[in-house]
């Protein structure tokens, strides 16, 4: 069985959320997005759902994460190459996000982080072979 992997995150601003990944060179599919929610697909199996808080939290008897003070999660991505992670880092900084922690070089693998404009972190990976 194929599976997909569809993340779903608060957000206080659908259409900054939408402004910021379309940025980062994501798509959106127009079918399931709207005024309250939008649509992020990263790749054939990865995609995420940004609803604003009002509509998230009728999904969960629990509270949102405040993103200022908490991590809720951090959500790695992996790329091609290690100018890729640098090239989507510039992205989103330039976009409104702001790094989370500065790139690491292990040698088998590179990394570097951001956080978007709602506090959600992400981990991008590029990995050249097995550590």
């Amino acid at each position: 069985m194929s599976r997909q992997i569809i993340l779903h995150f608060s957000t206080k601003d659908v259409p900054g959320a939408r402004a910021f990944y379309t940025a980062l060179g994501f798509t959106v599919n127009e079918a399931v997005s709207s005024g309250s929610c939008v649509y992020i697909i990263m790749s054939d199996t990865i995609s995420v759902m940004f609803s604003e808080e009002s509509v998230f939290s009728t999904f969960s008897p629990r509270g949102l994460c405040d993103t200022s003070k908490f991590l809720e999660v951090l959500t790695c991505l992996t790329c091609s190459s290690r100018a890729e992670v640098d090239e989507m880092i510039r992205k989103a900084l330039e976009a409104g996000g702001s790094v989370f922690e500065e790139a690491e070089d292990h040698g088998f693998m590179y990394q570097h982080s951001f956080l978007d404009p709602d506090g959600h972190g992400w981990n991008l990976i590029h990995m050249t072979e097995s550590p």
